[in-house]
This record gives C-alpha cells, structure tokens and sequence, in this order.
C-alpha cells in the first residue's frame, strides 16, 4: 500500500478519488492540486442551475469546508501543474514547486474546444468553468441575439436554458438535428421539435467560417455556406479536449485522453480518472472515454480500490443524463446510428416512454424520456453486454 497519493485536478473526479480512499480506511498522505482557486465544484449545473440564474456560485460546491477538512488532505488550489516525471512520480508546477507520492493520479479533465476563426473577439465564449457561466449569465441577460455553436449536449443545454430565460437563441450545428451523435436519428428529431416548438431557432447541417464585427464586438457568425447568424453573443459549444498537455512529456500514451488498461493504470503507480481518462473495456474489448458526472465516481472509486491493491477492472455500463426545456432525458449504454429503437414502455405521444436501441436483436442502450425509474430498471437488459466475458488488454495500452 502507498504511503502517499498525489491526484491532479480539483474536480469532480480528483475529489471523488481523495474520498473513496478514506472511506476504504486509507490513513496515509493524500495531497490534491486544482488549477482553479476555489473549492471543488460541480459542473452540470453550470449549463442549466447556475446560467438560469436559480443557484449562486456556493450552491456548486461539492463539499462543504468543513466537509473538506475531516478528510484530512493537502489541497493546494490555484497551482497549475505542467509536468509528470512518470518514472519519479513528481508533479512541477507552474510556480516551480515539486510534489512527489507513491501514487498519481490524473484527474485533470478537459478544456473547452475553440474555434480559431472566432478567437479574440469579444462577445464570444465558452462554457466549462464556474467563472465562464457566472460570465456568460451577465451577458446573457442583456443580448439580444444569442447564437449557440455546437449541437450536442452542452450546446442544447445552453440554448434551452437562454430560451427559458425569454432571450432569442440560434442553435447551429453540424448534425442533421439536435444531439443525434448521442441519441440516433429519430430521438434527435423529436428533441430538435421540442426546441423548435420553445423558440428555439435551429440551423442543422451548419458549418462556421468565422465572425462578423461591429466596434470590435460580434455581430453575428459566418457560415461556410456563406450566410450570416446575427449574434450580439455567441457561445462556441463544439466539445472539449483532454487536459494532457502538460504531460506530452511524461512518457505517458496520449491519444484523445490518457490511454490506461482496464484498471485505470497509464503507468506503475500511475492512473487516470474522470474525463481524461482513455480506459479499455474489458466486456467491450475497446478503449472508452466518458465524459459525464456518473463516470467520474464511479471510476474514482474503482482507482482507489486499485490504489489499494484491489486489482478491479473497470466495465461500466455508460450513462449521462441531459435536462432541457422540461425534459429529462437518460441513456444508458451507447447508441448505435445503425441501432433499431424499440418502445418499451410508456408512449411518445404523451411524452414519457423508455426506448431499446438495439442491433441484430441485442439491446445496446436505454433511453428514458421522462421516465427516469422506468430507464433505470431496464438498464439490467444492457448487463450481458457490457460485462461479458473480458476481452484481452491489447499490448502496448500502457507503459
């Protein structure tokens, strides 16, 4: 067992991890770093609570300070780190400090993708920090053209949630409808009615080219079509990127993430979690990211164990969950374009149902539509898949 832990990132994941430890009886040093300087907080609610202006900054907060403390951890907050010496197990950080522990891991999740046509002008922005939606909010709330680029799920959330706030919202992207990557084609299309019928203005199949001004502000968005989105504020949405600069040389495999085996490892006495994480399945005999809420507990909880000696293979059941303009909606598994979709329960006219997506007669997700419970209970079709027998580790997944 190691005397000390050091974990990379103040989120949701690096927080989980640091707790999971203690909860297993873990009694030796744990030292968090975070980039930001404040508290560890939560971030699906910045798309919705926070930018609706329903929750203040405090109500993110993961844990309370009185909460962070009993778990008797170093947290050293607003301290960038910049390099991993893999073979030492010692983070530097951008003040020049070195943390050394037996064990690192790297929780340090994505940054907002940027499109380089649009960089520096001002009006446009990105949504992935608290800072970013408290910012955003103040804009949002005097714009009188908003247009949202990017049609997955950050991008819906955030249109949805500036509609419900009365403000005129353009939703462009480059799928045929809403989300479709997530959701295959015909949920797609119901989501994209539901927008349409709530006023949002969609623009399917949308390609950006760059940005008009006017006295150095936006003023509306370029298409590669030629056209023009007028925009006094525009929100790029288009994903995120794997936080793994910092690392390009530590030896570590990088590809789309940290590449790690089944248990999370990228390296002996390195492991990665949470959004950054690229992990192999064992049950789906590939490699997954997953870039949710659900999956960075669930996968802090499997690298304590294997911090501890556990030797747990990670094979979850994918999920994510998304709420817009009145609407939750939860996936279980991964959505195939190719998928047949099966009503199970409820009735789509009525707005409440729970969809199979299946292929060649095999579920391979769950979808609910205001049927939470009811999604939940039909996740155990998803079980033979996803935890069949283990798939080998291909060679070479870590170093």
């Amino acid at each position: 067992m190691p005397d000390s832990v050091l974990v990379v990132g103040a989120s949701a994941a690096g927080l989980a991890t640091v707790e999971s430890l203690r909860r297993k009886g873990y009694q030796g040093q744990i030292t968090l770093i975070g980039e930001e300087e404040g508290a560890p907080y939560d971030r699906p609610p910045l798309s919705k609570q926070v930018l609706a202006g329903t929750w203040d900054a405090e109500r993110t907060h993961l844990r309370t300070r009185e909460v962070l403390d009993a778990l008797n951890a170093a947290f050293i907050l607003g301290e960038r780190a910049v390099s991993l010496d893999t073979a030492a197990r010692t983070v530097r950080t951008v003040s020049g400090r070195e943390l050394g522990a037996d064990a690192v891991v790297l929780a340090t999740g994505l940054c907002a993708r940027r499109l380089p046509d649009l960089a520096g002008t001002e009006g446009v922005h990105v949504l992935r920090t608290l800072e970013d939606s408290v910012r955003l909010r103040d804009e949002l709330l005097h714009a009188e053209q908003t247009v949202v680029i990017g049609d997955g799920v950050l991008g819906a959330e955030i249109a949805a949630t500036a509609r419900q706030l009365g403000r005129e919202v353009t939703l462009a992207g480059p799928q045929a409808a809403v989300m479709q990557t997530q959701l295959g084609p015909d949920i797609a299309e119901r989501l994209a009615a539901l927008h349409t019928d709530q006023g949002v203005r969609l623009r399917p199949d949308t390609l950006v080219g760059g940005a008009t001004t006017s006295r150095g502000r936006v003023s509306g968005v370029r298409t590669a079509e030629g056209g023009v989105l007028p925009a006094d504020l525009v929100v790029e949405a288009v994903g995120g990127i794997p936080a793994t600069d910092w690392l390009a040389d530590s030896g570590l495999v990088l590809d789309d993430g940290v590449v790690c085996d089944s248990h999370c490892r990228a390296a002996e006495g390195v492991y990665a979690v949470g959004d950054v994480a690229r992990f192999h399945h064992p049950g789906l005999g590939r490699s997954l990211r997953l870039e949710n809420r659900t999956n960075a507990t669930e996968q802090a909880q499997t690298v304590a164990a294997n911090i501890l000696g556990e030797g747990r293979a990670y094979a979850p059941v994918p999920y994510f969950w998304t709420d817009q303009l009145g609407v939750k909606i939860q996936v279980y598994g991964l959505p195939t374009p190719t998928a047949t979709l099966h009503i199970a329960e409820g009735d789509v006219q009525e707005g409440r149902f729970v969809a199979r997506y299946e292929e060649r007669g095999r579920p391979v997700a769950v979808l609910g539509w205001n049927m939470p419970k009811q999604a939940r209970l039909q996740r155990q079709h998803l079980l033979p898949l996803y935890t069949a027998a283990p798939h080998p580790q291909p060679a070479g997944a870590t170093r």
